[in-house]
């Protein structure tokens, strides 16, 4: 028998969660065993993909968009599915309701969490409520132990090795020195570090070049960036959204040593970064690994990653430039019992990482190889079957429970 499986967040080519359902969904699709559906908004204008993958999707969107029919009767009411529902969670364990403003509960309810603050006595209340958490990190999983939960599991995210792999550069700026940093403009990603660290790294060599992959659809976020001091306050365009140029010459750094990339898909990425001569992420907490962090290690860049939180999942044997002075984050999250929590990575450490890269070219590429093979198991296809796997079995024990 066909088991349903309710995905209760947007799929999209253009964020993590997104990134994350669309995934599932493209994986699960041709699985004779479960038939997913999506009870969140979907918009057709947020799916980037070929038109295989569209086609090999289209049964998972029309089967979405008939249940979202059905359960509008229930319009700012609650409702209860007949099948096992993935919920996402953030911070505090709140999670959004359904189309319709319908808060919708299944047989059983798991919740897919990636968070990045303390649990207060209410997050812990309705934690332990789920029939089991799935986390993005081992670091969380640690955590939430550290709470006392029990019913945890660590599923990581993945890479699609199709499109993000090693490959051959076009060399379209080979005389430049690209340094890629992506993530959402926030306090948490660490791009006030980035700035200041990349002034000093680009007053040393003119041919540097910072290419930024900052939007977001919560512009809003990088005024968190102001409160560090670490670099000149966030500036913003007429239409509220984060100038990343204008920002960059208010910390005196050169017009053409920035490169904003704007909003990309997810599937248009890979080129680009397999361009990059070097990545940073200076994140102060990862709930989950770091999707964009994979993708350049999966395309053999030689990556700067913080050694914190969801960060410690990707750093192996000599597979990146692991930033290892972290300090505590003033005001905010440091631990929780014997587990440390968020970490402050220092400016001249990225400073010394940037100009070891620069230094020594042959032995980066060395380096960004090295990630990419441990990449090639962490795929999108892996996380899709641990995932269902997790879920038929959460459901069996539930069956069993009730009985």
């Amino acid at each position: 028998m066909t088991q349903p499986i309710i995905i209760q967040w947007s799929i999209s080519s253009f964020f993590g969660w997104g990134v994350y359902g669309l995934n599932l969904a493209l994986h699960w699709a041709g699985d004779p065993a479960i038939e997913p559906v999506c009870v969140s908004p979907i918009d057709a204008g947020q799916i980037d993909i070929d038109p295989l993958r569209q086609r090999a999707i289209l049964p998972f969107l029309i089967r979405s968009l008939q249940f979202q029919a059905q359960i509008s009767r229930h319009t700012n009411g609650t409702a209860t599915a007949n099948a096992p529902l993935l919920l996402a969670l953030g911070n505090g364990f709140c999670g959004s309701p359904a189309v319709h403003n319908v808060v919708l509960e299944g047989q059983p309810t798991i919740g897919v969490v990636f968070f990045e603050e303390a649990l207060d006595a209410e997050a812990v209340r309705r934690g332990k409520q789920l029939s089991l958490i799935i986390t993005g990190s081992t670091w969380n999983e640690r955590v939430l132990r550290a709470y006392g939960f029990e019913r945890v599991q660590t599923i990581l995210q993945g890479i699609d090795p199709t499109h993000f792999h090693p490959a051959p550069k076009l060399g379209v700026m080979r005389d430049r020195f690209l340094i890629f940093s992506g993530g959402k403009a926030e306090l948490r990603k660490g791009q006030d570090i980035v700035m200041a660290a990349f002034k000093i790294f680009a007053k040393r060599h003119p041919e540097a070049t910072l290419v930024t992959a900052w939007h977001s659809p919560w512009p809003h976020l990088a005024r968190s960036l102001d409160q560090t001091g670490l670099a000149a306050p966030v500036v913003f365009d007429k239409d509220g959204k984060l100038d990343v140029a204008a920002w960059a010459g208010a910390n005196d750094i050169a017009p053409e040593q920035v490169i904003d990339l704007g909003n990309v898909p997810n599937v248009s990425m890979p080129p680009i970064l397999r361009e990059m001569d070097a990545a940073v992420f200076t994140n102060r907490s990862e709930g989950g690994t770091n999707l964009v962090a994979m993708e350049c290690m999966a395309c053999g860049t030689p990556v700067i990653l913080s050694r914190n939180t969801g960060h410690l999942d990707l750093i192996k044997d000599d597979n990146c430039y692991p930033l290892d002075d972290q300090r505590a984050v003033e005001n905010r999250w440091n631990s929780v019992g014997d587990v440390a929590c968020w970490g402050e990575s220092q400016v001249e450490e990225v400073v010394e990482r940037f100009e070891q890269i620069f230094a020594d070219r042959e032995a980066a590429r060395k380096r960004g190889l090295r990630a990419a093979r441990m990449m090639q198991a962490m795929t999108w296809a892996e996380t899709a079957r641990q995932m269902k796997d997790a879920v038929l079995t959460a459901t069996k024990d539930a069956v069993r429970e009730a009985a």
